[in-house]
């Protein structure tokens, strides 16, 4: 079976189903046999490869240009057009090989996964999946479109930030007052589109016969190592293991910065009165070091960001209109990785593409796999791929490692890094808690003041240690600015997991870093052909999640702060 892509974008754009069609006919037409299920699933991955090829670029024109008209257009068409045809036909695909009861070699995982999926499926929900991703993108419309007037200029909030590094307090709180008044301008706007999600998702749990919208996502994230109950299990033990160590931090700072209580805008600066970290001053000056770091940490890493920037596979700098956040996305016809961000000159900057970078590698060491079907990784593992990167390039920061700073400023850094790993963890908890609390009372999540109250208690309960006085509004709002529970919901408790395989890695490269990055690059080329456990322990860690575990690397996390913040 011979389709090629087409040679540009805007061919690809006009594509439609009738040119699928009849590939995805013949491919269902064809009597499965152990002689020749491999030619089948090799043309399968050859069909499965263009769709998601077309769907990744046509996504990635809409954020990197939210007010792009045409983008969104070839965006919703394939949305409408093609996107419900090719989930009915990947449908038929995965249960006709289900049927043959043929296990081609290392399919044993992807088999399990089309065995969920295929349960999951219905032909009701094709549509609504479809209508889900344009509330995604009309999310991503209102956010990218915030904007504020500082200095004369209109900026978006993003470009805002540098100013909570500033040591004028003053300014912190009215630039930090400015971006919440800017974003409480939408309240209402988010309010109604999260009703549309919630009135979506009951549907689609409905019509594939599941009991909540909960239930059914489980299954649509192919989570079969750990449960709902365990996510309890998980806040609980932050709330015990890392909450007070958190708390120990945002002390630390409040007496350093010499204030009676610490507030949202005093997180970010310096709490000895420093100049903020200013790592970078172009895009490509953050590239051409950070490649430099990968270098360090292993050299074909740096090959394969060396070539992602000379094929134009990143866009890093922020922008109006540009969607928030950041991300790696895969165009799996050519086995590339692409990288999204919002770069401002920050030193976060640095370690969000170091993440990303993780995740490109890991596009990269699974790409000798020969089916589509074995790449499908879960985020708890793909998660572990990107924040041990951020660990294990940590010590190539100083400019004669080739990196951004000082030994002081680069020792500064990392002690920012580790505190925010101990900050993150009570924060996943809130978002996660939040989003079990929505699915299991969906009637009560329907309504958005119910929704605020909720994450108001959960706030309290997890992140101690910050004044939110007279800002209780900004406060139990916050959901509205956690793009994961509105676009991507239940995807948060990944980070949490894989924070902590994570810094196992991290504990194994402090012994031996080249046997660490070795087991490391071997996990991330299994891709999707082992099960999650299986997958931390070929990299060196234990599928965890416990109070023991958290103790361990809450400990190891707390004394290499307290090493670097002396030296």
């Amino acid at each position: 079976m011979v389709f090629k892509l087409p040679a540009s974008v805007e061919s690809l754009m006009q594509m439609t189903w009738p040119q699928f069609e009849p590939c995805y006919q013949t491919l269902n037409a064809t009597v499965l046999t152990s002689d020749n299920v491999n030619g089948w699933l090799a043309d399968w991955t050859h069909m499965s490869e263009l769709i998601n090829e077309i769907h990744q670029r046509l996504y990635v024109a809409t954020t990197i240009n939210t007010s792009d008209a045409v983008a969104e257009r070839c965006y919703t068409h394939f949305l409408d057009d093609i996107y419900p045809s090719v989930q009915a036909a990947e449908q038929k695909l995965r249960e006709k090989l289900l049927a043959s009861y043929l296990e081609p070699s290392g399919f044993e995982v992807p088999l399990r996964n089309m065995r969920a999926q295929a349960a999951l499926y219905c032909d009701e929900n094709v549509p609504l999946l479809a209508e889900e991703h344009k509330l995604e993108m009309a999310y991503d419309k209102i956010i990218g479109a915030q904007t504020v007037a500082w200095g004369g200029k209109e900026i978006t909030i993003t470009q805002l930030r540098p100013v909570f590094q500033d040591n004028d307090r003053h300014l912190r709180e009215r630039a930090w007052r400015l971006i919440a008044q800017r974003q409480l301008a939408n309240h209402d706007v988010i309010n109604a589109l999260w009703v549309k999600f919630m009135e979506l998702r009951r549907r689609l749990a409905e019509n594939a016969g599941y009991p909540d919208y909960r239930a059914f996502r489980w299954q649509q994230l192919l989570r079969f190592d750990y449960t709902p109950r365990d996510c309890g299990q998980f806040h609980d033990a932050i709330e015990q293991v890392v909450v007070p160590a958190a708390e120990r931090i945002y002390e630390r700072r409040r007496r350093r910065l010499g204030v009676s209580s610490l507030r949202p805008w005093d997180l970010e600066v310096d709490a000895l009165g420093r100049p903020a970290l200013r790592p970078f001053a172009t895009v490509e000056e953050l590239e051409q070091k950070v490649e430099v770091m990968f270098r360090r940490v292993d050299p074909q890493l740096a090959c394969y960001f060396a070539t992602m920037r000379q094929e134009r596979l990143l866009d890093l700098d922020n922008r109006k209109d540009k969607a928030p956040g950041g991300y790696c996305t895969s165009f799996a016809v050519v086995k590339r990785p692409f990288i999204f961000m919002n770069a401002v000159g920050l030193h976060d900057d640095v370690q969000t593409l170091l993440h990303e970078g993780g995740h490109a590698f890991h596009v990269f060491e699974s790409a000798h796999l020969p089916y589509y079907h074995q790449l499908e990784v879960g985020m708890e593992f793909a998660e572990v791929a990107s924040m041990s990167m951020e660990l294990l390039s940590a010590p190539y920061l100083p400019s004669e490692q080739g990196g951004f700073y000082s030994e002081a400023d680069a020792a500064r850094a990392r002690v920012e890094h580790l505190e925010g790993i101990i900050t993150f963890w009570p924060y996943m908890a809130v978002v996660d808690a939040f989003q079990h609390w929505a699915y299991e009372n969906h009637e009560a999540a329907m309504a958005p003041a119910n929704c605020d109250a909720k994450w108001a208690e959960l706030w309290r309960r997890f992140m101690r240690g910050v004044d939110w006085s007279g800002l209780e509004q900004e406060m139990m709002t916050g959901w509205h600015r956690k793009l994961h529970i509105h676009q991507v919901p239940f995807y948060y408790v990944e980070y949490g997991m894989a924070q902590l395989g994570a810094v196992q890695v991290w504990r194994q490269s402090l012994e031996n870093q080249a046997a660490a990055v070795c087991r490391y690059r071997d996990a991330l080329s299994l891709g999707g052909t082992a099960t999650l456990p299986e997958l931390y322990a070929a990299a060196g860690a234990r599928f965890a999640f416990d109070t023991s575990a958290l103790r361990d690397a809450v400990t190891l996390v707390e004394q290499t702060i307290e090493r670097l913040d002396t030296a």
